[in-house]
């Protein structure tokens, strides 16, 4: 029951702030940020109880593709509550907000028949380093979307206003750059576990994850090479961090939707 009492207040809160923060950019207004990151941290800890509800079964580990959809989120949110303290990084939560709430609300409902995975220490930390990996570069991601729309305003010089709540230009390029370059580290050494600590990593299972996580390290590197050997920024910036991503979510996310949802199968 307190698994249950926990999924629903989770989501209520993710939805509750998702939905005061909206408020307050459309009315133009700065959100009140020490009480905005403190009710999140709260609803962090309703997160974490539900998804160890969820995950964590007498047989093992159970990572369903919604489990794990859950579980990623909470790491997210976790690492730009943590950093929000230092760095301007709140606006991110206006896209964190209601995905969190959908992921919880969804691993909630679903009945999955993923299968129970035993963890030893070389696979736990092979799942870590992908997860934190993902995580990283997720958080790039999505603040390379705000640096799009940061771009397109002033551009345009429409709705120049609104640009008054996010951080300079330089500073949200930085930011983005260092969440990039330290997702880039995680992923290499998620790739060299699994080299070293999977049986198979070309096995059928898996190959399609093996292939796609390369091909996101390379857009990844190529653009931090692009970064600080040809002094790339803006849109290029961007569209490299989506395309990397792109890959990336194939790799994570492409054979547990295929076999989980569309196809049923473990």
């Amino acid at each position: 029951m307190i698994f249950i009492i926990a999924n629903i207040i989770a989501a209520l809160l993710y939805a509750a702030l998702g939905v005061y923060l909206a408020t307050q950019v459309i009315k133009q207004t700065a959100p009140t940020i020490n009480v905005l990151l403190r009710a999140i941290a709260l609803t962090l800890c309703f997160h974490a109880v539900a998804i160890y509800g969820i995950s964590v079964k007498p047989e093992g580990i159970q990572l369903s593709f919604f489990a794990v959809s859950s579980l990623i989120l909470w790491v997210i949110n976790s690492v730009v509550l943590l950093s929000s303290f230092k760095k301007p990084l709140h606006n991110v939560f206006i896209f964190l907000l209601p995905l969190s709430a959908l992921a919880v609300i969804a691993a909630f409902l679903s009945h999955s028949h993923s299968s129970i995975l035993q963890l030893n220490y070389k696979l736990a930390c092979h799942v870590v380093l992908s997860i934190l990996a993902y995580s990283l570069l997720t958080i790039a991601t999505l603040q390379a979307l705000l640096l799009a729309y940061q771009n397109r305003q002033l551009k345009t010089k429409a709705g120049l206003h609104s640009l008054r709540y996010l951080p300079p230009l330089q500073t949200m390029e930085a930011l983005l750059f260092e969440f990039v370059f330290v997702g880039e580290i995680l992923l290499t050494l998620s790739i060299v576990t699994g080299f070293i600590f999977l049986e198979n990593i070309f096995a059928q299972h898996l190959v399609h994850k093996t292939v796609f996580s390369i091909a996101a390290w390379f857009v990844y590197a190529f653009l931090l090479i692009g970064k600080y050997k040809l002094g790339w920024r803006g849109n290029t910036a961007i569209r490299w961090t989506l395309a990397g991503f792109l890959f990336l979510m194939l790799a994570y996310f492409g054979s547990k939707l295929v076999l989980e949802i569309i196809l049923h199968r473990v």
